[in-house]
């Protein structure tokens, strides 16, 4: 970017904007923009605008396309890589936009709203929310690329219960998916690669009253743990959703994390759960009763912001006693204490969506791995990133196709030319004709070859 583009984005903007919207490196709305949770990400943009509606928004993408400055869009800012900040461009940060109304049993949101906001939101409903397992990620940013998360089995993704979007396109133009019902599909599962969303109607949930919470297994069980769990997912009810991270505990050490969720009507939820305790022999358990924003809040506390973090993802089909070897040995070699493996389970509700209703690429039954090796800062990167590389590899022969697009780098590309399944001709043609330019970045989308035009 020259600094002639740089002056007529800071002239436009100023222009057209009220000033306390725009903030420069050195102020502190700045900085608290580029404070991500991925502690690694160094990228530092020219400018950041904070809108406070669509129309401030469509001014702040009108500005950087007409300079020829890239931007990106800040949500909760929570994605490892870095997304939501452009280097030297135009950062949209809708930290502003966390309004939150329950509108007929649904929740009307402003595109920065957080998990937590539209949990705390619904819950006085006597209502739950499709989120993920994290209460500081952003409800826009976690819908729009698919969105696994414990109620998965009875609520689907998060991108299953996006109901309408009102988006700012690449043009300035501001439109409501309600007349635009491809790029609603799009967004169902495609990514922030159409326009900024300004505003969304979410679905909501009955709540029943969830049970759930963390059970600790010992290493030394790991192997039969895993078994146990494959069986276990394999026949589990709608109800349960069952997460196992492979990680280390303070004062245990290396350890199974299972954190199972009921939600379904609590009077049967105890035969379930015994299974789950069955699965060995419990160093501890925190099963009961649970609202929905402490089960998020239980895992905001486990991965503290600010750690570096190096990510890669694999799917499977099945839990494998070759691919439990594999996840066991890979466990063994971590470079640290912050370096682990979690295993997302896939069913139910999210896969009685037809596979051609969303953008959405994979809706068979399937676990997704999260390779994660989270570091200190001062910490050496090469060892943590060699090591989520080699068990990403070492996945590589018994994954399915593709991968989990959150999760995902852009130079990934084996992965991403997969990634979006029967979806994907279908998906660049929505691109094309929304962002011609190709203005919005967000999860990695494949590149249109010969083989998926047709």
């Amino acid at each position: 970017m020259t600094m002639d583009a740089l002056g007529q984005l800071a002239h436009l903007l100023h222009q057209r904007l009220p000033g306390d919207r725009v903030s420069r490196p050195g102020d502190l709305a700045y900085d608290s923009a580029v404070d991500l949770w991925n502690g690694a990400v160094v990228t530092r943009p020219a400018r950041v605008v904070r809108p406070r509606d669509a129309q401030e928004t469509s001014v702040a993408v009108t500005a950087a396309c007409q300079c020829g400055i890239g931007l990106s869009v800040r949500a909760g800012g929570h994605d490892v890589a870095g997304r939501a900040l452009c280097d030297g461009g135009l950062v949209i940060d809708l930290g502003a936009m966390r309004d939150m109304q329950i509108v007929n049993g649904d929740a009307v949101a402003g595109g920065g709203v957080r998990a937590a906001d539209v949990v705390a939101a619904a819950a006085p409903h006597g209502l739950n929310v499709a989120t993920g397992t994290a209460g500081v990620v952003g409800m826009a940013g976690l819908s729009l690329g698919g969105g696994y998360g414990p109620l998965l089995g009875t609520a689907g993704l998060a991108a299953d219960n996006l109901l309408w979007a009102e988006v700012v396109l690449a043009d300035g133009r501001v439109v409501h998916t309600e007349d635009e019902p491809e790029l609603l599909w799009a967004l169902r599962g495609g990514g922030g690669n159409f326009g900024v969303v300004t505003r969304m109607g979410i679905r909501l949930h009955r709540d029943r009253g969830l049970v759930g919470g963390m059970i600790i297994f010992p290493w030394e069980e790991a192997d039969a743990v895993l078994a146990r769990y494959a069986d276990v997912i394999a026949q589990a009810p709608d109800e349960l959703t069952l997460l196992i991270e492979m990680t280390v505990a303070s004062q245990i050490g290396p350890c199974l994390l299972a954190v199972p969720v009921w939600s379904g009507e609590p009077h049967l939820a105890q035969a379930t759960l015994d299974r789950v305790l069955r699965l060995g022999s419990p160093l501890s358990s925190t099963i009961g009763p649970a609202r929905q924003k402490d089960l998020l809040q239980q895992f905001d506390q486990q991965v503290p912001r600010g750690m570096h973090w190096e990510i890669r993802t694999r799917s499977i089909a099945a839990l494998t006693p070759d691919i439990i070897d594999v996840l066991i040995a890979g466990a063994n070699t971590r470079p640290g204490p912050g370096a682990g493996i979690g295993l997302r389970q896939f069913h139910g509700a999210a896969t009685r969506v037809d596979a051609e209703a969303t953008a959405f690429g994979l809706r068979t039954p399937h676990i997704v791995l999260e390779i994660s090796a989270g570091r200190a800062p001062h910490e050496d990167a090469a060892p943590f990133r060699d090591w989520v590389e080699a068990v990403s590899a070492d996945l590589a022969l018994y994954a399915l196709p593709g991968g989990y697009p959150n999760f995902l780098a852009p130079d990934q590309n084996e992965q991403v030319v997969h990634a979006y399944g029967p979806n994907t001709t279908r998906l660049l043609d929505v691109k094309q004709r929304y962002d011609p330019r190709g203005v919005f970045t967000a999860t990695p989308l494949p590149i249109r070859t010969q083989e998926n035009s047709r």
